[in-house]
């Protein structure tokens, strides 16, 4: 495993452990549980409990999301930066020495690249939000960076990626008249 990536997901262990007792208090959420992949996930949601997250949260589509890479809108005005692990939206612009433009993981703004916190790859083609064919191991390495953004001092939750309710009308339009010829 590349050392950048143990460095990157060790760090990412500390926050959570140091968040852990600041919000849970006592020493039974310890560091070495972490690094070795052993604690108990707070934050592995079922599909019930996320749709009723959902009711009333905010909610932007791919497209809305793109906007929010740290750069300056129509008025001048310098725009957040937004990630999305799983569908779930973050304000990381405390951390823009992190996530800014000259930030190491810049790559993650604006888009939802959960298969990249899954893996570990930071190549183009893995700022994806597809799970499809991660292994279990992987799997929790989206709940840890959930827990991480959910739990971080700095780091705030904005709301949930949905996908753009007018193409989907248009896609189902489509689907049915291919199905009717």
């Amino acid at each position: 495993m590349d050392i950048n990536l143990r460095l990157m997901r060790f760090f990412r262990d500390v926050s959570r452990s140091k968040a852990r007792r600041r919000l849970y208090g006592g020493n039974d959420h310890a560091l070495m549980s972490m690094v070795l992949g052993r604690e108990e996930m707070l934050f592995n949601k079922t599909e019930d409990e996320m749709k009723r997250l959902m009711e009333g949260a905010f909610t932007m589509t791919r497209e809305e999301l793109a906007w929010y890479d740290g750069g300056e809108d129509e008025n001048g005005e310098v725009m957040p930066l937004y990630i999305s692990v799983s569908g779930r939206v973050y304000d990381v612009t405390e951390g823009g020495d992190f996530y800014g433009e000259d930030g190491k993981y810049h790559c993650f703004v604006a888009t939802d690249a959960t298969r990249a916190f899954a893996t570990g790859c930071l190549q183009e083609e893995c700022l994806v939000s597809s799970t499809a064919g991660l292994k279990e191991k992987e799997l929790k390495e989206v709940d840890r960076w959930i827990e991480l953004y959910e739990t971080h001092d700095k780091y705030k939750f904005v709301g949930f990626l949905v996908d753009d309710p007018v193409e989907a009308l248009l896609q189902d339009d489509e689907e049915e008249y291919i199905e009717s010829k």
